[in-house]
């Protein structure tokens, strides 16, 4: 019974996980970033440097770099987690200088169904949405620097299947697996997803050649919606509960972790593909806004 009651302590005292890791985000930026033609890339730029937290997503980065001061921005809305400056009921900051919003906004990382398919807590797919809107209206610089870390990083949450997960088990946060090749083999199954792309703190030309390598053996997905990203993401879920027992939990043998591994990486890619189209999108329509004029008349 002794295994059994450490493991019970376990679930219930430690974190529950919110996201692909920092590596996972950093590496979806970097693939997008390759979608998105110089004037996209130069509005997403702009806006993110009025950011209040722009210096410090520079200094993460290590250089003075578009591509890699946002993928330090896309990390942001994990970070604020812990961050003083911001609660869980934004009421309770008023906002900042630069900040249109100071609240941690737990439950847009993620969307919950019961077994039966009933939508339970979360909101990450309708937020994709209304931020896409946000960012292809706003004429305010901080909602524009606020939102481009935001939408980022719930386009790269969402291809997690975790992140649409099932209501019982809260996106797999309870559910504990025994990985014996790990450094830390019990762990949340949920937890043990976010770290499938690589180290947390992966930057530097190692990212830049891991997003290389992603790109090379992953090709881009159809576009759709995010009604069809979510979708996909519940498909997965059939497939991503280990189905073998080891001594107390869950077993991460060899013929799973070859499918998640492989999984993980598409689902990175396929994120970074869409969002850098999305992007494309959102400046496209901000560029018909603020010419009236039609590009092609005859169109």
């Amino acid at each position: 019974m002794r295994p059994l009651l450490i493991l019970l302590i376990f679930l219930l005292t430690s974190p529950t996980a919110l996201a692909w890791n920092g590596a996972g985000h950093r590496l979806g930026i970097l693939i997008a970033w390759q979608q998105m033609a110089p004037d996209t890339r130069e509005f997403v730029s702009q806006a993110l440097a009025r950011h209040p937290d722009h210096g410090r997503w520079r200094e993460k980065a290590g250089a003075d770099d578009a591509a890699l001061i946002f993928a330090e921005a896309s990390t942001w809305p994990d970070a604020i987690r812990h961050d003083p400056r911001f609660a869980d009921q934004p009421s309770d900051n008023p906002p900042l200088p630069g900040f249109p919003d100071m609240g941690r906004h737990g439950d847009w990382h993620y969307v919950d169904f019961d077994r039966h398919g009933k939508r339970g807590r979360g909101q990450i797919d309708r937020k994709i949405v209304e931020l896409s809107e946000l960012l292809a209206t706003s004429t305010q610089p901080a909602e524009l620097a606020w939102a481009l870390p935001w939408l980022a990083h719930l386009v790269a949450d969402l291809h997690q299947p975790f992140h649409a997960g099932y209501s019982e088990d809260r996106g797999g946060n309870t559910v504990l697996i025994e990985d014996p090749s790990a450094r830390q083999p019990f762990v949340k199954l949920h937890a043990w997803w976010d770290d499938l792309p690589g180290p947390s703190g992966l930057r530097g030309k190692r990212l830049r050649l891991r997003a290389e390598a992603l790109q090379a053996n992953w090709p881009a997905p159809r576009q759709g919606d995010v009604r069809q990203w979510l979708n996909e993401s519940r498909q997965l879920l059939k497939r991503a509960y280990p189905k073998t027992m080891g001594s107390v939990s869950l077993l991460i043998d060899d013929d799973y972790r070859q499918w998640a591994q492989a999984t993980g990486e598409r689902r990175v890619a396929e994120a970074g593909y869409r969002l850098g189209r999305l992007l494309e999108e959102i400046h496209r329509q901000r560029v018909s806004r603020e010419t009236p004029a039609a590009i092609n008349p005859g169109r």
